[in-house]
């Protein structure tokens, strides 16, 4: 039997710390973050102690009353339906990687949660961002294209993947199908194009408009439109996907060189459904060409994102969110009291944005990936302590490292 040497056990045990340090991860989303009674995730922790990890959240009451603000902006209920749609994502490239029976019945709980938040308030298309536990039925009626961006894309990946049985497929179907009637009902320019709130109101904040936005938001209609034709096959949502597919990608070219993560990730997501679905060869090499800018826009962000956590120390990454309630400082956002988190915000911010960038990195051409920059995600996987790790930015780590695992980048 060969002895292994010094040199040879160095470089398994470096090879081995990404995986057993990413493991840590899962746990912490699923025991932490994870919110059983709604099957969805909540945005931040305001504890480590076992039990009052979210004891922050919103009472029924409070999301009765849309206290502090419609959006739930800072309470906790803020991107539950981002985040269930992400983490689709990261079990659907886990099984592919771990055939783990196991993940099916999680699958099937994340989408559980995602189909809450589209049918618990009544409203046919309406994706809520979050729903409280405490009644199993409250939200927060303003949403946002941001929400339903992942919401649809996460759908949209469960249904083609080995995870999802006939029946939730129908279902997938059905809600999809509810989007994109909303999404024809709401988004004209009575509306100036926005989907409105659950009230059937205008959005005051511009977070609900579909088209006649930024480059990095354009494709989000199209992409809408596109996913429920492809499990309905619905000429209805094929010909709204056709009306304005090639327009969203000429203003798709030029993103801007300064979005943050989740911008140029919500971007990457409805380009990514569009690439897979263009019939046009013309138009999907644009769609490529799009799909490269957007990854070189995230190495950038992603080497920015590393030089600044380089200079946190531990204690500083530890930090928990607060009890949104007590804060000192809360901004008027048109109206909305917004209750400001702080310091925390950075490292919540910081936390996602690594994971975010990274994963971009991996959505299109994860062969173009240079040895250095395989290296530095191995690196943030192993170093980074998820145990003591207060944001939701974790999820995209998970994304991130999944994805890496099943194209084989490490």
């Amino acid at each position: 039997m060969k002895t292994l040497s010094i040199t040879s056990l160095l470089l398994i045990c470096a090879a081995l710390a990404p995986a057993q340090n990413i493991e840590q991860a899962w746990d912490v989303v699923w025991s932490r973050f994870y919110l059983p009674k709604v099957q969805t995730f909540g945005d931040y922790l305001s504890s480590y102690e076992k039990g009052q990890e979210q004891s922050h959240l919103p009472t029924a009451d409070e999301a009765k009353r849309q206290y502090p603000n419609p959006c739930g902006y800072s309470t906790g209920m803020e991107d539950g339906a981002i985040l269930g749609g992400a983490m689709l994502s990261v079990l659907c490239d886990r099984f592919e990687v771990t055939r783990d029976e196991a993940l099916r019945e999680k699958a099937a709980n994340v989408f559980r949660g995602l189909k809450l938040c589209a049918t618990v308030h009544g409203v046919r298309g309406f994706v809520a961002r979050n729903v409280c536990p405490e009644d199993a039925t409250g939200v927060f009626i303003n949403s946002s294209r941001d929400q339903v961006t992942h919401f649809v894309h996460g759908l949209w990946l469960y249904h083609h993947s080995a995870l999802a049985d006939d029946a939730t497929k129908q279902q997938i179907r059905t809600l999809l199908a509810d989007v994109a009637e909303r999404m024809i009902a709401c988004v004209t320019p009575v509306n100036d194009f926005d989907f409105c709130r659950a009230d059937g109101t205008r959005c005051p904040l511009g977070i609900c408009r579909m088209w006649n936005v930024q480059p990095h938001e354009a494709a989000r209609l199209p992409m809408i439109y596109a996913a429920a034709w492809d499990v309905t096959k619905d000429e209805r949502y094929r010909a709204q996907w056709r009306r304005y597919a090639a327009d969203a990608i000429a203003q798709s070219a030029e993103p801007g060189p300064n979005k943050p993560a989740y911008a140029l990730l919500q971007m990457q997501c409805s380009l990514e459904l569009l690439h897979e679905l263009e019939p046009d060869t013309e138009l999907k090499t644009k769609i490529h060409a799009c799909m490269i800018k957007v990854r070189d826009l995230a190495a950038k962000r992603f080497a920015n994102v590393r030089q600044q956590l380089a200079k946190k120390t531990p204690e500083q990454m530890a930090m928990l969110g607060p009890d949104w309630r007590k804060v000192k400082e809360w901004k008027d956002q048109k109206g909305y009291a917004n209750p400001q988190w702080g310091p925390f915000r950075e490292i919540w911010s910081l936390t996602r944005e690594a994971g975010e960038s990274a994963l971009i990195l991996l959505m299109v051409e994860p062969g173009l990936i240079s040895e250095t920059q395989r290296q530095e995600l191995a690196e943030m996987f192993r170093s980074f302590d998820y145990t003591h790790n207060a944001s939701c930015g974790l999820i995209y780590h998970l994304a991130a490292h999944w994805k890496a695992k099943r194209d084989r980048v490490f």
